[in-house]
């Protein structure tokens, strides 16, 4: 459904967001929603298919943000190797999180506390399988340059995966402040940044 831009719509969404914080997608209720901004069943149905369809068109643009952020990244690093024969350490999921998830905590906080019932309730496992699976791309590449890439299984880069991506996300799920999160986002990059250039040959 395209994303309506109306007054009355975003009224709609700021009470399916206070509904779903509330509740969780399972237990909400359209009736409620519906309640929350004055709108009748068949005015509620106007913005959206389902209740399914409202829950997605509350996340879907934070989700989006973090797989372009993550397409860009691996390209970024293809190209170093593959175009210019060398390797540079351009960026890192650190990044990602200061630049893209921390701005947006409240966001990310409905996306992975309320999505129980939805598409979305294995997002951060999902995650790690997507980044598991790029990096997976990316290792070839660079042994074909020639650098000491670590052998890694699969099960073992998604055991790491798992550890990173949790330690990344724990100040959404905990609704740490800003400058909290932002603190601890120095540790886990000082935690995991130089295992992940060794793995990587640097």
């Amino acid at each position: 459904m395209p994303r309506d831009k109306t007054a009355s719509h975003v009224r709609v969404m700021a009470s399916a967001r206070e509904e779903f914080l509330e509740y969780g997608f399972e237990k909400a209720s359209m009736r409620r929603v519906g309640d929350r901004c004055g709108f009748t069943a068949a005015g509620l149905y106007r913005h959206c298919r389902d209740k399914a369809d409202l829950f997605d068109q509350l996340v879907s643009p934070a989700v989006e943000r973090i797989h372009a952020w993550m397409d860009t990244h691996l390209s970024r690093y293809l190209t170093a190797v593959r175009e210019e024969g060398n390797l540079q350490w351009r960026d890192s999921w650190v990044d990602m999180m200061r630049e893209v998830v921390y701005p947006h905590m409240d966001e990310y906080y409905l996306l992975l506390t309320c999505a129980s019932g939805t598409k979305y309730e294995s997002f951060l496992h999902d995650l790690t399988q997507t980044a598991q699976e790029q990096t997976l791309q990316y290792l070839p590449v660079l042994r074909e340059k020639g650098l000491a890439v670590r052998a890694i299984s699969p099960l073992e880069l998604h055991l790491l995966y798992s550890a990173y991506v949790t330690a990344l996300f724990e100040p959404v799920i905990h609704c740490y402040t800003f400058d909290e999160s932002m603190r601890c986002l120095e540790t886990v990059e000082a935690f995991f940044l130089p295992g992940w250039k060794a793995l990587f040959g640097f």
